[in-house]
């Protein structure tokens, strides 16, 4: 894993991973208390690579409402 970024309550993230091609990818996890504080993932955005760390950001940004409210 490259990053974690977290909302600011603490219970959605998105992980920026760097795949063994060098390209980058991202997928979103929430956690709730009924999941004894362990992530899940949401959403697998990882049918896509990205060139750069910041065009993965960019993406993501895009694709996850609160995650692009949270980048502005």
């Amino acid at each position: 894993m490259i990053e974690s970024l977290e909302d600011p309550h603490g219970s959605r993230c998105v992980d920026i991973l760097l795949r063994e091609d060098g390209s980058f990818i991202f997928k979103e996890f929430r956690r709730d208390p009924e999941d004894a504080g362990r992530w899940t993932l949401v959403a697998d955005y990882s049918q896509r690579g990205f060139a750069t760390k910041e065009a993965a950001l960019a993406s993501a940004a895009a694709a996850i409402a609160w995650f692009g409210a949270t980048c502005k």
